[in-house]
């Protein structure tokens, strides 16, 4: 799947329109992205991703990079096998296109702040 175009607020992937948090998976799109906390992420909240076993995680943290990720959340996906990067949401686009039909990859996009 790929991403068509982002701006605050919203994102087109594979020609469908997002005004949601969205997490790109091999096979469909998630969203929204629900947290309990919006700009900090709890583990529990990665357990689907997990499941489906990408090589790689990237994580937009939104369009100015408010959104945290615990080195707890990290060190966790990373045990599980999974290269994880973090990055402002439009750079992570750009790094999740670059992984694409090379590695399994799966996204988790904010899209705001």
């Amino acid at each position: 799947m790929k991403v068509d175009s982002f701006s605050y607020g919203s994102i087109v992937i594979s020609g469908t329109t997002y005004d949601h948090d969205v997490i790109i998976f091999p096979d469909r799109v998630e969203s929204p992205w629900v947290r309990e906390e919006e700009h900090r992420p709890h583990i529990g909240e990665f357990a689907g991703i997990v499941k489906a076993e990408p090589e790689v995680l990237v994580i937009g943290t939104g369009y100015a990079g408010v959104m945290s990720i615990p080195d707890q959340i990290r060190n966790y996906l990373t045990s599980k096998g999974i290269t994880v990067h973090v990055e402002k949401t439009a750079a992570a686009i750009d790094r999740y296109h670059s992984l694409l039909g090379r590695e399994k990859v799966v996204a988790a996009l904010h899209i705001t702040c």
